[in-house]
């Protein structure tokens, strides 16, 4: 897929949201290692799988988000 048909894509699928921010490919950046920080992955892992040297670095793209009062995830939310 060339870059500016996936930019495209995430423009369309930003435009059909009730999203009042404008979407671009960089807004998907930090979905990856949060999504993954949320399924339980190590830091460490993701911070290697983004091919970051420090760990600080991976921790400023991982945007974690507490979905109870004691920050537990329900199997029924997945």
């Amino acid at each position: 897929m060339h870059e500016s048909a996936a930019q495209r894509a995430v423009h369309d699928a930003g435009r059909a949201t009730a999203h009042t921010k404008r979407a671009t490919r960089r807004t998907l950046r930090p979905s990856f290692p949060t999504h993954l920080i949320e399924a339980g992955t190590n830091i460490r892992t993701i911070q290697t799988l983004l091919g970051h040297k420090d760990v600080r670095t991976t921790m400023i793209y991982t945007h974690i988000v507490d979905r109870s009062p004691l920050g537990v995830i329900s199997s029924l939310d997945h």
